[in-house]
């Protein structure tokens, strides 16, 4: 069980599924004799460079979980080229087979079905994030669309070994605001409305009969109410009201088996996420666990039974307790078994057999089989095999102080012929790399956009600054209305940091990120044009009120989050103040080149967000970098963009920064990529496109101008 009480904001993130990295060189003259670019760690030639399909491709497997019964094992591998579902017999990895055929985006959702006889997985169009959810018969392999409705997006809310041959689904095809909930037959595929919202609710809490048992909605105050249903509705008084200020950090989190014993994420009377069980019979409320410094993030729940064995949070690194002896004897077992961070993947009913993957910074993900009675490991791959014959960097954790005391959890990782043993020999050119959300964070892990830069000689940074989530609420809420603002010092006060500790000099550091780390970047060479050298922004807004009146229209009944968290786009002194806030309003200030990335069909950074400001670059003479892709949305999920678009960066920093480049040989090949702007100011960018560039982007209808 993974603790996620608060999924339904989960989707108005800002955040990025996979991303990939600036303006004109000219604007930076070329280094002299005497004046050449500060070391770019160029002990490796470029010969040597990890290849970025290596990277940035396809794994070769990922995602294992076993089928309840466990006698099957199934994983995500390419088929011709593209992501799928396979499925092998346990102990036979060769009899493998692809049990889906997609041959466009690629599968990056699955899910057993507790019948073991289906499986489960969600596809989008373009990266329109319109999810259908399908199923595929293992004997058969006949793949049937449950959610067979054209401009709708569909959820898959719960599945239960106690009702093995059904699926809760919930979609917005009756009213694109709302999401209703069905409960969906495997065997046939009919579908039984449960639940027709009609009052803005955001999600559902269901127990393990697939029974709704609490809606959540947010109030006009910006409060969470949760409605606990009765008579298969919920009822008209609230069961529970969490303010404002707790509302990312409390929420309901599922039941036991026996539907009696709610979990509960809860930081009233406290900062952070604490752990609850609340006996619904006599109110009980208990302690599982808490963490001072950061929030509950996961638990084990047993398969079964429901009862928690064990939880985790993650301040600088994941951290297991553990309620359970046998539990805790099995990680004490795996922590020998190889290193990194633990995550248990899958577990048979019977909870006789998990997968575990391993999680280091420097080397590819790791997948055993575990036998709990033998108390043994069985290797089962990588997921990228490719990676194991390179040099890759170690990730080192640090805490830095932001100006007004807070502290920054962050991360960075330096080549590995420039690190002494987490000091920089020497001072290097540095990219910060600035999480999307704003509400996610950065945490400790092999990260191939660190492993990247990296390996072309950057040291790389990435910071959790405030409005981050899992440190609690006193941290999240500090970055409330501070878009451009205190959150933007933080990142600036990260990078005094990094200069200060030798790592890199004020004058050569670029700033990245997609989302909200596009608009970061924005920012960065907007309200701050002579801190960075450079920016790379993917998908990232311009303008914050025009980001807030193109929301998809199933964001309508949360606006009152980013009214509290951005700022208010529906009254005139709102209107003012995230002008005040945006890019676009200061695109005179640009100074240092910029790189734009951006997928056509984005459903919540709009294509428009980009277009207005490469347009009102273009109408005041500043240059740009502008690469589209037709068939990508809120990222570039295809590997052919991936390797398209991080091939541009690479050629870009390297104009920026002096590192090293790759050069961009086949990389543009399958992709969709077209580069509106500026394709002849990197080299090789020009005469690599599949076809000729597009005409330049016009500002969007209704678009602020620029200078507001």
């Amino acid at each position: 069980m993974h603790l996620r009480p608060l999924c339904s904001i989960a989707v108005l993130g800002l955040t990025l599924a996979a991303c990939g990295g600036a303006p004109e060189p000219a604007a930076e003259a070329p280094a002299t004799a005497e004046e050449k670019p500060m070391s770019t760690a160029q002990a490796a030639p470029e010969s040597s460079l990890i290849p970025r399909d290596v990277l940035f491709g396809n794994p070769e497997r990922a995602a294992v979980r076993l089928s309840p019964d466990g006698e099957h094992l199934a994983w995500l591998a390419p088929k011709d080229g593209v992501l799928n579902v396979w499925v092998a017999p346990v102990g036979k990895l060769g009899e493998a087979r692809a049990v889906t055929n997609d041959s466009k985006r690629g599968i990056r959702q699955y899910q057993w079905a507790y019948d073991d006889k289906h499986l489960l997985f969600l596809q989008d169009v373009g990266g329109d994030e319109n999810w259908h959810v399908y199923k595929v018969e293992l004997e058969t392999l006949e793949t049937t669309d449950l959610t067979p409705h054209d401009g709708a997006r569909a959820q898959l809310n719960g599945l239960s070994d106690k009702k093995p041959g059904v699926a809760l689904i919930s979609h917005n095809a009756r009213n694109k605001q709302l999401f209703d909930l069905y409960a969906v037959d495997l065997a046939s595929g009919e579908s039984t409305l449960l639940f027709q919202n009609d009052a803005g609710y955001i999600g559902y809490v269901t127990d393990r009969q697939l029974t709704p048992r609490f809606a959540q909605r947010f109030q006009p105050d910006g409060s969470m109410a949760w409605f606990e249903f009765a008579d298969g509705a919920p009822k008209a008084e609230p069961w529970l009201v969490v303010p404002q200020a707790d509302s990312m950090t409390t929420g309901l989190a599922g039941f036991d088996a026996s539907g009696d014993v709610l979990y509960l994420l809860d930081s009233r009377e406290r900062d952070t996420g604490a752990f609850f069980t609340i006996d619904l019979k006599s109110g009980e409320k208990t302690l599982v666990g808490e963490d001072p410094r950061a929030d509950v993030n996961d638990v084990l729940a047993h398969p079964t039974s429901g009862a928690i064995q064990a939880w985790s949070s993650n301040y600088t690194r994941v951290e297991w307790r553990f309620t359970d002896p046998a539990v805790k004897a099995d990680f004490e077992v795996l922590a020998g078994v190889a290193r990194g961070e633990i995550e248990v993947t899958s577990r048979t009913l019977d909870d006789k057999t998990w997968t575990v993957a391993f999680i280091g910074d420097d080397g590819p993900v790791k997948y055993y089989t575990y036998d709990r009675a033998a108390k043994k490991a069985t290797f089962l791959f990588v997921n990228r095999p490719a990676l194991e014959k390179e040099t890759l960097a170690r990730m080192y954790p640090t805490v830095i102080d932001a100006r007004d005391g807070l502290e920054l959890v962050s991360y960075y990782t330096l080549p590995p012929e420039a690190d002494a043993e987490g000091k920089a020999k020497q001072p290097l050119p540095m990219v910060l790399m600035v999480h999307g959300g704003p509400w996610a964070r950065d945490s400790w892990g092999y990260d191939p956009y660190h492993q990247w830069l990296a390996d072309r000689g950057y040291a790389v940074l990435s910071v959790n600054f405030r409005g981050s989530t899992g440190f609690g609420k006193t941290f999240v809420n500090a970055g409330d209305k501070q878009w451009a603002g205190k959150m933007h010092d933080d990142l600036l006060d990260a990078v005094k940091w990094a200069v200060d500790q030798g790592i890199t000099t004020a004058d050569k550091v670029a700033i990245m990120g997609g989302s909200y780390g596009g608009y970061a970047t924005l920012v960065g060479l907007t309200f701050t044009p002579d801190v960075f050298a450079c920016g790379v922004d993917i998908v990232g807004p311009s303008n914050i009120r025009t980001l807030l009146s193109t929301i998809p229209p199933y964001w309508a009944p949360m606006v009152q989050l980013f009214k509290q968290r951005v700022g208010d786009h529906t009254t005139e002194e709102g209107k003012a103040f995230l002008d005040a806030r945006s890019p676009l309003t200061r695109v005179d200030a640009i100074k240092k080149p910029l790189l734009i990335g951006q997928g056509a069909n984005d459903p919540r950074v709009k294509q428009s967000e980009s277009d207005q400001i490469v347009a009102a670059m273009q109408k005041k003479g500043i240059p740009v970098t502008y690469v589209l892709f037709p068939d990508e949305g809120h990222g570039f999920a295809r590997p052919q963009n991936r390797l398209a678009f991080n091939a541009v960066t690479e050629k870009f920093l390297q104009a920026c920064l002096g590192g090293r480049a790759q050069p961009i040989g086949s990389d543009f090949d399958g992709s969709s990529i077209q580069v509106p702007a500026g394709a002849d100011a990197l080299e090789g960018v020009a005469e690599k496109l599949p076809k000729a560039p597009a005409a330049p982007a016009a500002p969007a209808e209704g678009a602020a101008p620029a200078g507001g």
